[in-house]
């Protein structure tokens, strides 16, 4: 097997190269890509120096899998030049998502929709896979009709400049690159993306437009406002999710304790539920706060966190490549 890891540089990019060794996913070869201003400079990746190379100069190595991990741009460009190759591509960006021939895979949902012929595969918004990794469960026994969500999210999820400001502003140096528009230390801005013309970020919509995709559901209704915080790392989330079926709260905790990849939290006698701060470098997701919405029926309130850069990219992206070849549809 040959490994492209397409931005190897970026945040994503350099979690993914320590994901793959930890995990030991079985690549002969790797090739990393970044821009050609950073071509033939050094990385050290599994003890031993490799040099980073092109795009074009990985399209011609041919590449069994390449994860991208770059923008929306340069992936609507290379993906279908790779997989026109037979590589198979798994993309981090918002490019492929909602195209209607590609799908959208949470491993632990929906990986079982893969074929063969699948060669340009899309990851989901980081939000988006922390939230239906808790509520796919939860839909397949009570049916959810409507979501109402608020995110808090790290500044990890804007890349290397968003951490920059984060900790120039808290050194008070205020002169420096800015990845927002504001500053963002002792501060909470209500705007991740762009704003679009229903007065909604491409972030909310993401949130909105993705999670029926996953869960296969156009008819559930989703309105989201996003939050950017100044945390360095984990998305944080609160969920109130309408179902058509009523439920009990033990009976929904003990499904979530029971579900591959979702930890729960919930021992408010003892202050107990996630936080960014404990989720960091962790691979699952977790959720406390779990508790009936006394103002309406068969309603739940969740709080939900995850590391954004693992579950909610790399680890995600990651997993989807070890189904394909556990399940021999990439070679190996």
């Amino acid at each position: 097997m040959k490994l492209a890891i397409i931005g190897a540089t970026g945040l994503v990019g350099k979690t993914l190269l320590k994901l793959i060794e930890a995990r030991n996913f079985p690549a002969q070869e790797i090739f990393l890509v970044a821009s050609e201003n950073s071509e033939g400079q050094p990385i050290r990746f599994k003890g031993h120096e490799h040099k980073l190379i092109t795009l074009e100069t990985a399209l011609n190595a041919k590449p069994t899998v390449a994860i991208f991990s770059v923008g929306t741009e340069i992936s609507l460009k290379w993906a279908p030049r790779f997989a026109a190759v037979g590589t198979t591509v798994i993309d981090n960006s918002s490019a492929w998502r909602m195209h209607p021939n590609h799908k959208l895979i949470v491993p632990e949902i929906n990986a079982h929709l893969l074929t063969y012929e699948d060669k340009i595969i899309a990851n989901p918004n980081c939000s988006a896979i922390q939230m239906v990794m808790v509520l796919a469960p939860l839909h397949r026994l009570y049916h959810l009709k409507r979501l109402v969500i608020s995110t808090y999210q790290a500044v990890t999820g804007s890349g290397k400049m968003a951490v920059e400001q984060l900790l120039a502003e808290r050194k008070g140096i205020l002169d420096g690159p800015k990845a927002y528009p504001h500053p963002i230390d002792l501060n909470l801005i209500p705007q991740v993306d762009d704003f679009l013309e229903n007065g909604y970020t491409k972030e909310e919509m993401k949130l909105v437009n993705e999670t029926r995709k996953i869960l296969n559901d156009d008819a559930i209704q989703v309105t989201a406002t996003t939050v950017r915080v100044p945390v360095l790392g984990g998305h944080s989330m609160t969920v109130n999710a309408a179902f058509k079926q009523d439920f009990e709260v033990d009976a929904v905790i003990q499904t979530l304790r029971k579900t591959p990849g979702v930890i729960v939290q919930n021992a408010i006698k003892h202050n107990e539920y996630p936080m960014p701060i404990q989720v960091q470098d962790k691979d699952e997701v977790f959720v406390g706060r779990i508790r009936r919405d006394e103002s309406q029926p068969a309603t739940l309130n969740l709080w939900v966190v995850a590391d954004n850069l693992r579950k909610g990219a790399a680890t995600n992206a990651l997993q989807i490549a070890e189904y394909l070849q556990t399940y021999h549809y990439i070679p190996y």
